[in-house]
């Protein structure tokens, strides 16, 4: 019993990062016949240089999955694992699994997107309120300051703070699932920090503005 209740965690954990290690950015491109999103752009694995191709379909298709591989591991722990012993700590492990897997995918040598809807959805699993709290933070920046990579980084800050904060409103506040969100935040800033550079240059892109040649 002893063994498998460490078995049980581990397996978990291993199935997340596997499920987030499925790049669907390249994916759904090879499916709907687009070019490897690795080859232009950003280069960026991700649903939003897949816009660049010229298919708001294939880009909206690889935004839900992106999301779906990073709720689903979460959901499932939470719904299902109590009776194999998944508690807390291997919720908060299996967050960050699903996430890395995005990050450095084991199946596409370790070159993954910015994690920006796999983060998300790994929050929604979390919890549905704190997902909306996170949306509305995106959301509200996004709109002021026109800067997709911006709203991205605050939201993913302030998720652990409306994390901590929200005990007594619809989830409460684990500190090892407050950890691994602040994690997954300080992984994503990191991440996008190209896009700090340019946006401190001031040469960095608004939605909908077209990048001059």
């Amino acid at each position: 019993m002893n063994s498998l209740a460490v078995v049980y965690p581990f397996l978990a954990i291993l199935a997340a990062y596997a499920m987030g290690s499925l790049s669907f950015a390249v994916i759904v491109s090879r499916v709907m016949g687009l070019n490897d999103p690795r080859t232009y752009g950003s280069k960026n694995p991700g649903a939003t240089n897949v816009l660049r191709s010229g298919s708001k379909q294939a880009a909206i298709v690889t935004l839900l999955l992106d999301a779906l591989k990073g709720w689903l591991p979460v959901v499932l722990v939470k719904w299902f694992g109590k009776p194999y012993g998944l508690e807390e700590g291997t919720l908060a492990l299996v967050a960050l699994a699903a996430f890395a897997g995005h990050l450095y995918p084991v199946f596409f040598r370790f070159i993954g997107g910015k994690g920006v809807a796999t983060a998300l959805g790994v929050i929604v699993g979390i919890n549905p309120w704190l997902g909306l709290a996170v949306g509305a933070s995106f959301g509200v920046v996004v709109f002021f300051s026109r800067y997709v990579s911006l709203a991205s980084m605050v939201a993913a800050v302030f998720a652990p703070v409306y994390y901590l904060f929200g005990d007594g409103v619809a989830w409460y506040a684990d500190g090892q699932v407050a950890f691994a969100t602040a994690v997954m935040a300080g992984l994503l800033v990191w991440r996008h920090y190209e896009n700090i550079n340019r946006l401190l240059k001031g040469t960095e892109s608004r939605l909908g503005q077209k990048k001059k040649r």
